[in-house]
């Protein structure tokens, strides 16, 4: 092992990106860290510190997701535009690592557990993606948002799954599908008449959900 001293966002960035090409081979459910930590030539002890089990490297995983996302969040155009700059970006995270998602995909079923914890996850995901949008997550109709939003990404990550194309038409157009589908139902529950002014720039109302994101 390499008794390199690396910044810790470095070192991780390093052992996720073996674990899910690991993972891509062998299963998520097969995957060694300490191997993965072999082939990314990091020292295992601390390798243990930082990753202690498979869901620490899923929580990272999702954690450099947003940092993706969030490095140049987008200051112009309208809040839809903006919140599909966002995705997209965690989106291309998600495909440089595709074989390891699809593999984490296909356990969940079996691991009810880890597609909660995902689940929660990526709720707090959306919640940061709507806050850079410049959309309030405050309160009862904030949250509403959120949720409204989760509804998006899992659509989204959904049509992902099964999109082979390069430039992920597919998916681009299934998150603007789901955007506008937001859009719409916010639109019909503000004009149903809330107790005070709501502003429906952003998703307030859950689309149908789909199987769990990868983080």
């Amino acid at each position: 092992m390499s008794d390199r001293i690396l910044p810790d966002d470095t070192f991780d960035r390093m052992l996720v990106t073996s674990a899910f090409s690991l993972a891509g081979i062998k299963g998520w459910r097969s995957l060694s860290i300490a191997e993965a930590a072999s082939e990314a030539d990091l020292p295992l002890g601390r390798v243990r510190e930082r990753f202690p089990s498979r869901t620490a490297v899923l929580t990272r995983f999702g954690r450099l997701a947003d940092q993706a996302a969030l490095a140049e969040a987008p200051t112009e155009g309208t809040v839809r535009d903006r919140l599909f700059d966002l995705v997209m970006r965690r989106i291309d995270f998600h495909q440089l690592h595709r074989s390891g998602v699809l593999a984490v995909f296909q356990t969940l079923p079996a691991e009810p557990q880890t597609a909660v914890l995902l689940k929660c996850a990526s709720r707090r995901s959306m919640a940061w993606m709507l806050d850079a949008a410049g959309v309030s997550t405050g309160g009862i109709t904030g949250q509403l948002r959120v949720v409204g939003m989760l509804g998006v990404w899992l659509w989204t990550i959904r049509a992902w799954q099964k999109d082979e194309g390069v430039d992920l038409a597919a998916t681009m157009s299934a998150l603007d599908k789901a955007l506008a589908q937001a859009d719409g139902l916010a639109a019909l529950l503000d004009r149903a008449g809330p107790s005070k002014p709501v502003d429906a720039s952003g998703p307030l109302v859950e689309t149908p959900v789909m199987p769990e994101s990868p983080d």
